[in-house]
């Protein structure tokens, strides 16, 4: 694997860029039911990109009715060998401002109404999660953002709450009290569910608002949010341009590439052919080792 491949996960307005040569939308069939939407993929500066709106064009889709397993089998039939997830995030730190680009490390998931795995019954696997995103990309997109001119904040724990409903008061205090730094409602499963599907994964999150947590504060306020998403997207669209001119011209490999060799529990002899069938694309690469042997 030499060439990159870039799936963008994040809003409608980050694909509105003349930077993308070939553009052109595509429908993706997967087991798992319909993605948010359809990719759009093209290039920038040589690299291969495929856009995914996770909302779908036009907002529809609330978080909690994201189908996460269907976006990232997409993304994964479509070639990606990574992803770059660009998501819109409320700040739990005086010093993360609105406006900020906040690159992600780790995460605290308080989510509970989504197919958080690939895997069940019949395939059982246990990918290592100490580490959720990937460093490489995630220092790529940083040095990107920064010469896109945004004010990077590199490093930071994002809690991912279930939604749709704000936070309250005691919520947001108590996250601060946990060591988070950043809370959104998209990242959780999508980050797991990359991992499980060989995808290095990385996140940039721009802040739109202050939490509920200031005593001095105001409430967050929706139409505060929508302003700081317009704001920030010219920014993001620079950001992948920057990202496409600083990629190496050939990809090295990476250790996530292969997490499911000491992920997979279950032997070839023992794994339902139900759910193996829905694998084909997660489990690719393993699934050709194997016929090889």
């Amino acid at each position: 694997m030499s060439e990159w491949t870039i799936g963008i996960i994040g809003g409608s307005g980050l694909y509105a860029t003349d930077s993308l040569e070939g553009a052109q939308w595509i429908a993706v069939d997967t087991p798992w039911g319909k993605p948010s939407d359809e990719l759009l993929v093209g290039r920038i500066h040589g690299v291969k990109f495929a856009f995914l709106p996770r909302h779908g064009r036009g907002h529809r889709l609330p978080p909690s009715h994201v189908n996460a397993r269907a976006n990232i089998d997409a993304l994964k039939r479509a070639g990606c060998t990574d992803i770059l997830a660009l998501s819109a995030i409320g700040s739990l730190k005086e010093e993360l401002t609105p406006g900020a680009f906040v690159v992600v490390d780790q995460f605290i998931d308080r989510t509970f109404a989504r197919d958080r795995s690939f895997f069940g019954p019949g395939v059982v696997a246990h990918v290592p999660m100490a580490d959720p995103v990937c460093p490489r990309l995630s220092d790529l997109a940083a040095n990107a953002a920064e010469v896109a001119g945004a004010d990077v904040a590199r490093g930071a724990t994002y809690l991912a709450m279930e939604g749709p409903q704000l936070s309250t008061r005691a919520e947001s205090r108590l996250y601060r009290q946990w060591g988070s730094d950043v809370i959104g409602m998209t990242a959780m499963p999508e980050a797991r569910l990359a991992r499980e599907a060989e995808l290095p994964y990385a996140l940039i999150g721009m802040v739109t608002d202050y939490d509920c947590w200031r005593s001095d504060g105001d409430d967050v306020d929706i139409t505060q949010i929508l302003a700081q998403l317009q704001a920030n997207a010219a920014t993001a669209q620079r950001l992948i341009v920057e990202l496409a001119k600083a990629l190496p011209g050939e990809r090295p490999p990476s250790p996530i590439d292969t997490v499911l060799d000491t992920a997979l529990i279950t032997p070839p002899d023992a794994r339902g052919a139900t759910l193996m069938a829905k694998l084909d694309a997660v489990c690719r690469r393993v699934l050709a080792r194997q016929e090889g042997e």
